[in-house]
């Protein structure tokens, strides 16, 4: 190659250099005086010239091959675009669909600000029930009401507190001297249907303190300890949460479930977060049930339904709307826990350029992504980008995903020359905690060739 381009230097050298004056014109009086000889030629007609002329191929020499062909990724896939361009400058895969992990927690988000908007709020509501003495907790969707006291926040910064959604009830309930003491609690939690647990889930999860049963009324994503993001999950997080609204009532009230009557007076009412700032609490730390609840919210309001069924269906039309093409997708969970969810990495790699872009409300999702050697997150441990992959610290901005039958990672890379790049890499199959390393190690392949990356 090195001889080539330098014969080709020569070559172009020749050419261009400024021709002798004395010998330019002697060669055109010469010319001149053959063309009298010459009978006249039939005009040539032109050559046709197509509409476009064909884009020239930058030759790209930076190859990341041997680090593509590690052992650690067993079922690679990649894809790698230049998110100025557009141009695909990396593929292994990319169009084949295969489970994500948790990064199917950003397509979650950008759905979520499709359908519900950055400005959203889940609402838990208190009636008066159909009794004398009775009162109805609402659940509307929100997993991170929290039942430690006023003044203390748990693991979801800003959450409402159902101390105060008690303090609102007992006000508005006393403020009718006609009211009995409250002695009755209905607990209604109809707005997600059953089962709560998708069948495909490890139940490790709940165990291990990762993912509780999706419910639309319970307190602290339904956590032992609300105040640590992993923590052990119970198997009733509706009673959980009725049992810390009745003592915060006062106790000594009947707790049982149903429904709310309908038109019932409405006593107190406790706000989520907006969207805006869920999603970035679920990104950051990878939490399940913030985007279970989502995912959930979505296929509520989408008309969807309101069981995992309705999932497929509400999130992939939301995504459509982003004209990408969702050929391919398929939503099991809004977490990413389940291996039956289905995304090629073509369509994380598309939409991520439109994160990059902060189009719409996308900017949302750039904003609560991990980043390499960031401060917070889940690519802040000790184990992600460490030794020669620290190079990349502070430019790659991506989403972590972890499942027993894969890691995976996605997102966008500023890379070493300037160029944004946008990735996503998938290590699939038989594989071990060290494939997490195996990915950073290649995405710091990519930040440092840049637009340079070659596909071969």
């Amino acid at each position: 190659m090195v001889a080539i381009l330098g014969a080709g230097a020569v070559l172009v050298g020749a050419s261009t250099r400024t021709p002798d004056a004395a010998a330019t014109a002697s060669l055109s009086a010469a010319t001149a005086d053959a063309n009298l000889n010459l009978p006249t030629a039939a005009p040539v007609p032109a050559r046709p010239v197509p509409a476009t002329a064909a884009d020239a191929r930058t030759l790209r020499t930076c190859s990341v091959a041997a680090l593509a062909a590690d052992p650690r990724l067993a079922d690679f896939q990649a894809q790698v675009v230049n998110a100025r361009t557009g141009e695909v400058l990396f593929d292994r895969g990319g169009d084949t669909s295969s489970r994500t992990a948790s990064v199917l927690k950003v397509l979650t988000s950008a759905a979520a600000l499709e359908v519900l908007g950055p400005d959203y709020r889940a609402t838990t509501t208190v009636v008066a029930g159909s009794t004398p003495g009775s009162v109805v907790l609402v659940g509307g969707g929100d997993l991170t009401l929290t039942r430690l006291p006023t003044g203390m926040e748990s693991v979801y910064s800003g959450a409402a507190h159902i101390d105060e959604l008690a303090r609102q009830t007992l006000a508005a309930w006393q403020a009718n001297p006609a009211n009995p003491p409250i002695t009755s609690l209905v607990l209604d939690a109809s707005f997600f249907g059953g089962p709560g647990w998708e069948p495909s889930w490890d139940e490790l999860e709940r165990n291990a303190g990762s993912m509780p049963d999706v419910t639309a009324l319970q307190v602290d994503g339904d956590r032992d300890d609300p105040t640590r993001h992993t923590s052990a999950r119970g198997i009733d997080p509706i009673g959980r949460a009725g049992a810390a609204f009745a003592d915060a009532l006062g106790g000594g009230v009947s707790v049982s479930l149903g429904a709310a009557p309908a038109g019932a007076e409405q006593l107190a009412v406790a706000r989520s977060q907006p969207v805006s700032v869920l999603i970035g609490q679920a990104l950051i730390v990878s939490d399940n049930a913030l985007a279970e609840m989502l995912a959930r919210l979505i296929a509520v309001e989408s008309g969807a339904g309101n069981t995992f069924g309705a999932l497929q269906q509400s999130v992939v039309a939301a995504l459509d709307t982003y004209g990408i093409d969702t050929t391919g997708i398929l939503i099991a969970d809004g977490s990413g826990l389940s291996d039956n969810n289905a995304v090629p990495p073509s369509y994380l790699t598309r939409l991520f350029v439109k994160i990059n872009d902060r189009e719409g409300d996308l900017g949302v999702i750039f904003d609560g992504l991990p980043i390499a050697g960031g401060p917070t997150g889940s690519l802040s441990y000790s184990d992600r980008f460490t030794g020669e992959n620290a190079i990349a610290d502070g430019a790659v901005f991506a989403k972590t995903g972890w499942i027993d039958t894969g890691y995976t990672l996605s997102g966008i890379i500023r890379a070493a020359d300037g160029t944004p790049l946008t990735f996503a890499v998938y290590a699939l199959g038989d594989v071990s905690d060290n494939a997490k390393q195996a990915l950073d190690t290649i995405t710091a392949g990519f930040f440092r060739c840049g637009d340079n990356l070659s596909n071969s």
